[in-house]
């Protein structure tokens, strides 16, 4: 079985072990993270079921993923983890799985096979989609770095209609019953607007999550324009994880890191049972 190989180490995040290290590291301690780096609890609460986590580059999104990477380590880490990342590539199928395991500069992280041969319906095996696509990618190495050997499945969306994603959580559903799985849905929420712009329709988007309506994460997207690059593995996180609640742990943008006259907005939000 071939391994898929890093496509944004480098330019993301560091290529090298102790760089990528240091700068998980460094997001963890930030003065908008969430001040300390945190140590996987073995037999923890175990309330989390899925998470909003960003995915730009660790720079700029890194802190406000800690918050949501330091909650699953207080918690407890799953068997597996799914991560479900928007295609911005457009390449292969609409919504893809592979059973390429995925190396970083910590390591290879090794896919559930078994979750993998349960999919297969409308999530099809498509190496294809993820070859050069980033927004699962960057989430691996948190996992590596608290987690060590860590189990994942990789589902990415280039379609990302409501049908779509309740279709694909349905499928989800079925695919990881009598498993010990979280869901992390990776994305970035409003791209290149005013800070107070992106605050305002971010807000928006981050109530619906919040009131775990996944149908009014869509239509706040689609009336006030939001440019979120995810709200389709947002709302099929939330449609397949079973959770009950949700909280906010961090929300900033990329101008809270670096003075500019347009931002791109991150939210680390958690789902509960």
């Amino acid at each position: 079985m071939t391994v898929r190989h890093p496509v944004v180490a480098g330019q993301f995040y560091p290529n090298s072990e102790m760089q990528t290290r240091a700068e998980i590291e460094g997001a963890f301690l930030s003065p908008l993270g969430p001040g300390e780096v945190p140590e996987v609890v073995k037999k923890g609460e175990r309330s989390i079921v899925g998470a909003v986590v960003p995915h730009a580059g660790w720079m700029y999104s890194g802190p406000v993923a800690a918050h949501v990477y330091a909650a699953l380590a207080r918690d407890g880490f799953p068997e597996t983890f799914i991560i479900i990342g928007p295609n911005h590539q457009g390449a292969g199928a609409p919504v893809a799985t592979t059973t390429q395991d995925f190396a970083t500069p910590l390591g290879s992280a090794t896919v559930d096979q078994d979750i993998v041969r349960r999919l297969g319906r409308l999530v099809v095996d498509d190496p294809m989609a993820h070859r050069f696509e980033h927004s699962i990618e960057v989430q691996i190495p948190f996992l590596q770095y608290l987690g060590g050997d860590i189990r994942f499945v990789p589902i990415s969306m280039s379609a990302q209609d409501p049908q779509t994603a309740a279709e694909t959580a349905s499928e989800i559903s079925d695919a990881i019953d009598g498993k010990d799985v979280v869901i992390l849905a990776s994305s970035d929420m409003s791209h290149y607007v005013p800070r107070e712009v992106a605050k305002e329709k971010d807000a928006a988007v981050i109530d619906r999550v919040l009131a775990m309506d996944a149908a009014g994460v869509y239509d706040e997207v689609a009336r006030r324009s939001v440019s979120m690059c995810g709200y389709g593995p947002v709302m099929t996180m939330m449609m397949a994880c079973g959770g009950t609640r949700a909280e906010l742990l961090k929300y900033a943008s990329s101008g809270d890191v670096s003075p500019m006259r347009e931002v791109v907005g991150y939210a680390g939000i958690v789902v509960r049972r």
